[in-house]
This record gives structure tokens, sequence and C-alpha cells, in this order.
């Protein structure tokens, strides 16, 4: 199987209930805390109405009809700034290590770049060890602490890069 087996594409209405499946279930797998995290955001059950705001974009990663994957960009919450927020980037184990992950990124900052975003920050775990190599890789930088507010206090691994 390669990255060729594998497309990504926006969010449609009836992505919802799979995409919120995969989120909490590779919180649960990364053995990542329900609170403070996505897990109980109530936008992970309504991911496509969350991401049809202004300048934003959510993209579900398919493999032969299923859903495997998803990342989006947003207005970065509770801050006064042109900057935007990696979300909820999450990969069941079957889309790993096939570089989907920086193809996601890379749409995703496509898509900031073009809606006039001139930064991107993300929230992380400190043991979600991949995802935290493939954002030091793509460029981002470790910051000393949170930007905005995005309610996900559990996430104490900060990191930013100015889109290009």
């Amino acid at each position: 199987m390669t990255s060729k087996d594998f497309i990504i594409r926006e969010i449609k209405p009836t992505d919802n209930k799979e995409v919120a499946k995969i989120i909490r279930s590779v919180i649960l797998e990364m053995g990542a805390p329900k609170v403070g995290t996505a897990y109980e955001d109530k936008a992970t059950d309504t991911m496509f109405e969350t991401y049809q705001k202004e300048k934003s974009s959510y993209f579900v990663l398919e493999h032969y009809n299923t859903i495997v994957g998803g990342a989006g960009i947003a207005q970065l919450d509770n801050y006064d700034g042109n900057v935007c927020e990696l979300q909820k980037m999450y990969f069941l184990p079957i889309a790993r290590g096939k570089g989907l992950g920086s193809k996601l990124i890379t749409i995703c900052l496509e898509k900031a770049k073009e809606l006039g975003f001139e930064t991107c920050y993300l929230e992380t775990l400190p043991y979600m060890k991949a995802a935290v190599k493939l954002y030091n890789k793509y460029g981002f930088k470790n910051l000393d602490k949170p930007m905005g507010n995005t309610c996900h206090y559990n996430c104490n691994v900060w990191m930013i890069k100015e889109i290009n």
C-alpha cells in the first residue's frame, strides 16, 4: 500500500460521525486525557459545520472510501492577530508512516496562505512523538507558552511557523 491509495479532499456533512470517531480513537490510543483535549470538544461531533466559518477549512484523508484521518486550519481562538491554527490532525495507524502527514500539512498551509494568514500555530502532546517530529521537520518551532485560548489545557507542546 502506498500513498497513491489515499486521497485528500475537503470534508462533507456525511463525514462528521466518522471523523469524530477517528479523533477520539486516536486520542485514546495515544493515552491522552479525554479532558482538556479535542476529545471533549463540541466541534469534534460537528466538524463539517465547524469548518464552514470564514477563513477555515478541514480536509479528510480517505482510503478506498473510508476516512482514515484529517486536519484543518482556522483562525486561532481568542487571539487578536492574523494567526491560524493547525487543528485536529489525527491519522489511524493505516495512514501513518507514508508521508501523508506532510502532504496534509502542505495542503493546510497552502489554504492558510490563500486565506491570508501569516503564521500557523499548533498545540499537541509531548508523547505524540511522531507528530512532534513531523512538525519540527516541517519547520514548526517550539514556544514557551500557549497563544490564544483553545481550551486544550492538557496540550502542553506549543509550536509556530511563519507561512511563506
